[in-house]
Formats: C-alpha cells, structure tokens, sequence
C-alpha cells in the first residue's frame, strides 16, 4: 500500500526507529504503565488514551501555559491543549485563583450564585442569542438541546453530517454509508436502531441537505459550523446561509456545536460568520478547563420551552423531570471559573495573539509541502490549523476520512513527541493559545522538516 506518494515500507521503518527510541527515553512511563495494567483497564484511566502514538502511555506529571512536563523531566510544547479543553493554556492565572477562591468558599450547593448572573450576561453579550443554561459536558449541552427541540417541534428525528462530532449523543453516533444512515463503526453497547430517529448526509451537500429536510420529520439539525474531529472540513461559500434559509422553510430548529470551533474568535463561527441559530452549544474551554458547558437559545425558543415545560407537567403546573441536567451542574467552581475565563482569558487580545501564530503555522506547512513534493493540503480555522494527506482541502467528512493513513500520521506524531513536541491525536490538528510563541511554531514546523527529510531519505520511499 501507499499513501501520499510514501510507501509504507518506508514509514515502519522510521516508525520503528521512533518506538525504540521513545522506550530508551522514557523509562519512567513505561514503568508506570507497566504498573497501571493491574489496576487500570488497558493501563489507563480513560480508555482512548492508549490510542496515541507511543507504544506505551506518556505521563504527565503537570502542565502551563502551552506546555507540559512528563514523569521522565521532559518539556513538551503543546500544540493539542486537552483537544481544546485548554485551548487558552494550561492552568491559566485567572482561572488557577478562580479555583483556589472558590476551593474555599463551597463547591456545590444546586443553588446559584452571582456569578451564573454574571456568566450568563457575558455570555448572551458574546454569542448574540439571550438566555443560557449550563451542564457539564457538551454532550449533556446537545443532548438536552436536542430534548428540547423534540419537544417543541412534536417531531423525533435529528439531522447531523456524516462524520460529525458532537460528543457522545447516542442520537449523533451515525455515518452515511451507500446512501442511507448506519450506526458509526466501533460504536459498542447500542441496543436501539439509531437510524430510526437520527439521519446522517454529507457535509456541503445542498441537495442532500433539501430531501432529508423535505420530508418535514427533522426536529433539528445538529452541526458543527466546521467538521473538526474526522479531520477539518469548512464549509462551501454560502452553505450556513442556505443551511439557515432551508431549516426555517421546513419547520426544522439549528443548533450550532460551537465546542470546537470557538478558535474561530471570541464569538465563535456564531458571531464571525452571523449564523443565527435557534441554539448554540458550547463544551471543553468555556471555564478555562474545568469541567462545564452551556448552551444558549433565542427569546422564541425560551418562550416555546416555558410553553412545552407547561405542558409536560401537572395540571399545567411547572415541575418534573425533564430528563435534563444532573446534580453537579452549573456547581459554584465551574461558574466561578467560567466568570473568570469569560472576562479574563477568553478575550480579544487572547485571539489577537493566537491568531496570527495559527497563520504563521499554516503557511509553514505549505511550504513545506511544497518543499518535500507532497500532495497534502493545510486547512485553516482561527486559531488552528491541520494538515491533511489529500491534495485538496476535503469538502465532505468522508473525504476528509479517505485520506487518513493512520500509520504514517501516528508516526510523524510519534517522531514529534520524541523531540519535544505534542499536536492532536487521530488526525493532524494543531491549536495555538495565547503563551504560544513564534519559536514554538518554527520549532514545530522545522522538527517536522526534519521528519519528513528523514522519511523521504530512506530507500524507494517516495512513490511516483
């Protein structure tokens, strides 16, 4: 096999290379997860962080700013930052004092306190849409959402893109196979047919995006503003505003996933490119790294939720489980710390910083494309930035998955985090935060020179 013009044999062999090399480095993690295996199912805490490319897990023994330290004394810059849950730095200072004020003042009481008020003022002033609740996750944000849409639509089925990311929403774990709706493969433990209620087209596609509407079913359409996780996909010229015009034609809500795409600028895609939704969701950075999501809808869609929130309950009184929000959300820590992020960090001069260096790291992977002859392509959103082994930007999420080769990407990383250096697994995304430098990005883009150098070196590498 081939891919991107290399040749596999090439690729196991700097592979190889790169897995020795982290081995003999990195004594200390292999001990711990040696250790880990007896206590940790697949010796980790969480079971997908096995799935990065060392051959045993890294651990980190803590992390600032845009980097982190492992067990083993080695400093790290850290183009990944959570995969966007600290996507403005690691341990930020407003939010560090947030934690340790509120560490002594209660964690949690179900009960609110100023700073909800004040969160949610900043909130409506950033993102345009008035009121706001807030959950933990993002998913718990788009499956409430997606709750209420139901609801005030009468109708059962979820619209979403093929390859989307929205969390873990059962609803939202569909792909688009041969022209129907399939549960995504690897999805475990599924005992309902999620093709029922969900439907799943392809991105950018206005006549597939038509006929799935047309057929007057679809509650709400879930979309990320840009695919970010199956690989960076934008959207065509024009696409959210017909995506806006044809869901109001229909009857169907939009709700817009802004979890990743908030790299965009302190508005997110919501605010930069006017996409009105009827609610937005937003997870991972919205408190600085502490665990906490929101989600904010428009003055007609509160009034259509006190009116289904009626309905549902009593003698049209206003209680009962709406199925909707758990204990620990909005606790007194996540609002203090997401007050703090909100006025402190996530702020303009943030982007103004972050910005440009995210810039400055796309134009050094082109030429450095074109410098090894390639045919990949570098897609761009705000803050981050990937490159991807296909010659032209994909504009579909499978398109965007047809030119994975995940052997040769997990070797780059491999090489990568071998010389200091960490960008986002399973695909080759890097995000920029306001303590990155222009010395991390040259360092990033000169080390992965030197990868591709070496790997395009080794005999009958490059393939016609």
């Amino acid at each position: 096999m081939t891919a991107s013009g290399i040749a596999d044999r090439a690729v196991e062999i700097l592979a190889a290379r790169e897995r020795a090399r982290f081995l003999e480095q990195n004594p200390k993690s292999v001990t711990l997860a040696e250790r880990a295996r007896h206590s940790l199912f697949g010796g980790v805490p969480m079971h997908w962080m096995s799935d990065w490319s060392t051959p045993c897990p890294l651990f980190v023994s803590r992390a600032q700013g845009a980097r982190f330290y492992d067990v083993d004394g080695h400093e790290y810059l850290d183009f990944c930052l959570g995969d966007t849950g600290s996507m403005f730095g690691h341990s930020p200072a407003p939010i560090a004092r947030a934690i340790a004020e509120q560490g002594a003042n209660g964690l949690t009481t179900m009960l609110p306190g100023e700073d909800a008020v004040v969160a949610g003022e900043r909130l409506a002033e950033r993102f345009g849409l008035p009121y706001w609740q807030v959950a933990t996750t993002a998913t718990d944000a788009n499956r409430f959402v997606l709750r209420w849409a139901r609801a005030i639509t009468g109708r059962n089925t979820l619209l979403v893109f093929d390859g989307c990311y929205h969390g873990t929403v059962d609803d939202t774990l569909v792909r688009f196979k041969e022209g129907r709706t399939v549960h995504r493969p690897g999805l475990l433990g599924q005992a309902r047919n999620l093709a029922k209620y969900s439907r799943a087209i392809p991105f950018n596609d206005l006549q597939a995006l038509e006929a799935a509407l047309a057929q007057g079913d679809v509650a709400a359409v879930l979309c990320e503003p840009a695919m970010t996780n199956i690989g960076m996909v934008l959207p065509d010229p024009g696409y959210h505003q017909r995506l806006r015009e044809l869901t109001r034609q229909y009857g169907t809500l939009l709700i817009i996933d802004e979890t990743h795409t908030i790299s965009t600028g302190p508005g997110g895609c919501t605010r930069a490119w006017n996409l009105q939704p009827d609610f937005i969701t937003l997870g991972k950075p919205i408190a600085g790294g502490v665990p906490c999501s929101v989600y904010g809808c428009t003055a007609e869609m509160a009034q259509a939720m006190q009116i289904v929130r009626q309905h549902a309950g009593e003698h049209g009184e206003v209680h009962g489980h709406s199925g909707m929000g758990t204990t620990l959300s909005a606790n007194a820590l996540a609002m203090h710390c997401m007050r703090a992020n909100l006025e402190e960090v996530m702020t303009e001069q943030a982007y103004a910083h972050m910005l440009p260096l995210a810039a400055r790291l796309a134009e050094g992977f082109r030429r450095l494309i074109d410098k090894h002859g390639l045919a990949w392509s570098v897609t761009e959103l705000g803050a981050r930035c990937e490159f991807q082994f296909c010659a032209k930007p994909p504009r579909t999420g499978a398109e965007a998955e047809a030119a994975f080769h995940d052997h040769l990407q997990q070797t780059l990383h491999l090489y990568l985090i071998n010389r200091g250096i960490l960008i986002t697994p399973f695909h080759n995304m890097t995000l920029c935060c306001p303590d990155t430098r222009t010395e991390d990005v040259d360092r990033l883009t000169d080390t992965l020179d030197q990868a591709l150098g070496e790997l395009l070196a080794l005999p009958g590498a490059r393939i016609a």
